[in-house]
């Protein structure tokens, strides 16, 4: 076997002179070495040799020239071993945990006892200490970033964080989200797990179609269904995903009748609640449990919601909607071009979804202004398209949505509207952002306050144009009168 230039030169020593060797690259023309935080006089220019120090280290990790540990990976519960000849110095100015591993050894063989997921990316992870870059596919982020936990290598565990942050709506064959969002729970990072959960409640629709949904554990299950900003197309469609989870995972009994409980059935037209009950297994199966819930609902599609609200509380969440994407509650809007000049826009949408309502119309209309105007002028917005506001240089869009004409009855009733931000992330369009606004405001005060429509490449559109759905949704007041 060929002898090393090096051979007899101990490790340490050697590569301690690459590094100060490589480090002496970056030098200045007249001589005289200079960081590059100093300014530089007259004459002298920095040659930056940085990526030569890179190379030769991968070089060095590749070849194993001067090895003085040699990482033994062994794959729990698996007979597996690899076998990685690496370098003290390294390792020890990379990690702490490493450097403390290395001074308790007795032997030049460090034995690491890895699980199988972590053992297949470990020479992955080696390779950055020595590096500082690495790629990451989808299914590798939770295991290098438990790797980066272990052994302490923050600026790894911050980057893979974010690789997950922004990758949330990357296509995988099963699907990732439930799994980053398990992850994040498990390790505590309530900021990544409040991304995952945001992601999974925006693009409910697509994640009921997928593979990924049946992957869902009860305790995620249970807090989507808690939620009133999920956007899919309708509570049906939640029912009977929910039917097929419990169908496919068959959890405990509890879990589905708390699941189930948790269904909006007001949100539910009464035709097909009348189905349901005849035709849905799992309501014949539990049907004592969601009685009363059913019971309410019938009487909230019998009577007007003016004279349920005198003797229920209308504000629970059985009659609370969420953001339904069927044309009964709203409409989609494409905007090309949308710095161009305002936009008006109508459409049309059920004045509620209770049985007395749902054949009731309310006409609404949406200004778009891709620049603030003041106040003064939005009160001659009094029917669609005779708006043409002043604009204001350096302002912001707005959006306005107010109904066409008043009515009685609108009574006992007030209207949320929400309008739903598209955006194409990895080649998939997906939820880039919601705004709320209430019937008292008109309009959303911050919306798009943080895009630059101005590019064409704006994360915000989509070939150029801005793609919103608009989502109003009436919320029901009590008309209880207290006993005294």
């Amino acid at each position: 076997m060929a002898r090393s230039l090096n051979e007899g030169i101990p490790s340490r020593v050697y590569l301690t002179t690459l590094f100060v060797g490589l480090c002496f690259h970056t030098i200045t023309v007249k001589g005289a070495a200079l960081k590059q935080e100093v300014a530089l006089e007259n004459g002298a220019m920095v040659l930056n040799h940085s990526m030569t120090l890179v190379q030769r280290l991968e070089a060095l990790l590749a070849q194993g020239n001067a090895s003085d540990v040699s990482l033994r990976v062994q794959t729990i519960n698996t007979d597996e071993v690899k076998v990685i000849q690496a370098h003290t110095l390294v390792l020890s100015l990379q990690s702490e945990i490493f450097e403390e591993l290395l001074l308790s050894r007795n032997s030049s063989t460090l034995v690491l006892r890895e699980a199988p997921d972590c053992a297949a990316v470990f020479d992955k992870f080696i390779r950055y200490l020595y590096c500082g870059d690495i790629s990451v596919r989808l299914d590798q982020a939770i295991p290098l970033h438990k790797l980066a936990s272990k052994y302490r290598i923050l600026g790894l565990q911050q980057g893979l964080t974010q690789y997950m942050n922004q990758h949330l709506s990357s296509e995988s064959p099963t699907g990732h989200v439930v799994g980053w969002y398990q992850y994040a729970m498990q390790i505590g990072d309530m900021a990544l797990r409040d991304s995952c959960l945001q992601y999974l409640s925006w693009n409910l629709s697509s994640v009921l179609q997928s593979g990924e949904w049946g992957s869902i554990s009860d305790d995620l299950l249970l807090s989507l269904l808690q939620r009133s900003d999920l956007i899919l197309q309708s509570e049906l469609e939640l029912y009977e995903a929910l039917e097929a989870w419990i169908g496919q995972n068959q959890p405990a009994g509890l879990t589905v009748e708390s699941a189930l409980r948790a269904v909006r059935y007001g949100m539910i037209p009464p035709q097909h609640l009348f189905r349901l009950q005849k035709q849905s297994p799992l309501m014949l199966k539990y049907y004592e449990t969601i009685r009363d819930l059913l019971y309410l609902a019938f009487q909230f599609h019998s009577a007007s919601p003016i004279q349920l609200a005198k003797y229920f509380d209308v504000n629970c969440s059985i009659f609370t909607p969420r953001n339904y994407l069927s044309s009964s509650w709203g409409s989609p809007w494409v905007i090309n071009n949308p710095t161009r000049d305002d936009r008006s826009f109508s459409f049309q949408t059920q004045l509620g979804p209770s049985g007395s309502d749902a054949s009731k119309r309310v006409t609404w209309n949406a200004l778009f202004s891709p620049r603030w105007f003041p106040l003064s002028v939005r009160s001659s917005y009094s029917e669609i398209g005779s708006m043409q506001p002043t604009r204001t240089d350096g302002g912001r869009p707005r959006i306005i949505v107010t109904p066409a004409t008043s009515s009685p009855d609108f009574a006992g009733v007030s209207f949320q509207k929400t309008v739903i931000v598209m955006a194409r992330q990895q080649s998939k369009v997906v939820v880039r952002h919601v705004y709320n606004f209430h019937q008292s405001t008109e309009e959303a005060g911050d919306f798009l306050a943080d895009a630059d429509l101005q590019r064409r490449a704006s994360e915000y559109l989509i070939d150029s144009s801005l793609y919103l759905h608009i989502v109003v949704k009436p919320l029901y007041h009590s008309l209880i009168v207290a006993r005294k």
